[in-house]
């Protein structure tokens, strides 16, 4: 089975597009990963995920350890199968999960220990148990185990969790062995803090890995602190691998990564903000609960192709999200992943033809002026 690779393929400043080529599929980039965290990215079919344009999920490794357990899956044939999904798939260490436990964890060198959410049952989760997870899972692409501080936290915290990471990345390297047609992406953590990054990024380049994310952020520092980071931190990673920006987010924070260089992207947001009425358009965000959309025959936007909007009215959208129907919710997450997987086309064409400073320009442009709910 060949190795995963990356071609870039064109740059615009410092954004960048390109593709991942894996034996289930290209992966263009920039990417963005729709999050399917327990084998499901909720209130979607498969079929209608790909349907928007996504060429990879996003599964999370802690809570299918945990329920239905990655043994199950691997007797049921992996996750693809499992879940009926045929193009790659990326898995999370559980990392972030089990650190956002607080109470319910202990943490030493050799890895974390922690209660379930689910029933209070104790589990150790450490870099070799998290490859052999990801591995049963059958995950195209595999994260290393770190640990991921929230921020704000003082720098020899920060340093101390960054250096406690990158020992668990080469213990993670080690266990993830050879394995062909799967990759392993190291983590960079360092808060916000140009050295601590640079040090960590310089710590995985000498393991070495098939791709790099930078961990740590979107925890908590806000989007202007988090772009600071991105000014500096992306640069310090090899130019020839993906770089994967970990849990952001809403659009502007993605247009803003893609801008300082990123590749990939996750985030619950699309199908969470779907199922509470939250809905993300060209012109800004839309609460369909709102009154004012009750009488309203127009689509939520007369240019998006998903179902939602060549099918439905704002009036019928705000009805069955009033009347708790569940097509509400399916129609809405559509919507939402039709319209972030839009924005990444529209940002790997405007890269391709070096007019991403105008794309943006009419990005920010079309938001600002537009029809904006209050929150």
């Amino acid at each position: 089975m060949t190795k995963i690779s990356f071609d870039l393929n064109a740059t615009d400043g410092k954004a960048r597009t390109g593709v991942i080529h894996t034996p289930r599929g290209d992966i263009r980039t920039p990417a963005f990963m729709p999050v399917g965290t327990a084998a499901t990215v909720k209130a979607m079919m498969p079929e209608s995920v790909a349907a928007t344009g996504a060429d990879i999920l996003l599964g999370n490794t802690y809570h299918l350890m945990l329920r239905p357990t990655a043994e199950r899956i691997d007797q049921l044939g992996g996750l693809h199968k499992f879940m009926n999904w045929d193009k790659p798939i990326l898995t999370d260490s559980g990392g972030f999960q089990v650190m956002s436990l607080a109470g319910l964890r202990k943490l030493t060198e050799q890895g974390v220990t922690f209660k379930s959410h689910i029933d209070g049952s104790k589990h150790e989760l450490t870099p070799e148990r998290s490859m052999e997870i990801q591995k049963l899972l059958g995950s195209d692409i595999v994260m290393c185990f770190d640990e991921c501080p929230a921020l704000p936290a003082d720098k020899a915290r920060i340093a101390e969790s960054m250096r406690l990471s990158m020992r668990w990345a080469a213990r993670s390297k080690d266990a993830f062995g050879d394995r062909p047609g799967h990759a392993l992406f190291g983590i960079m953590q360092g808060g916000l803090e140009p050295d601590l990054r640079e040090e960590s990024a310089e710590a995985l380049k000498q393991i070495g890995f098939d791709g790099y994310a930078v961990g740590g952020l979107a925890v908590g520092e806000g989007q202007a602190a988090m772009f600071d980071c991105l000014d500096f931190a992306p640069d310090f990673l090899p130019q020839d691998r993906p770089r994967y920006l970990m849990g952001v987010g809403k659009p502007d924070d993605i247009v803003g990564a893609v801008k300082r260089g990123i590749d990939m992207m996750d985030c619950v947001l699309p199908s969470r903000s779907g199922r509470t009425g939250q809905v993300f358009t060209r012109h800004g965000v839309v609460n369909i609960k709102n009154a004012r959309h009750a009488d309203d025959p127009r689509p939520l936007d007369e240019t998006c192709s998903c179902p939602a909007c060549q099918n439905y009215s704002r009036a019928y959208l705000h009805h069955v999200f009033r009347s708790n129907e569940m097509i509400s919710g399916m129609l809405l997450t559509w919507h939402n992943l039709q319209y972030f997987q839009d924005i990444m086309a529209g940002m790997r064409d405007a890269i391709a033809a070096g007019s991403f400073a105008t794309w943006e320009a009419a990005f920010h442009a079309g938001r600002a002026q537009g029809d904006i709910d209050p929150l």
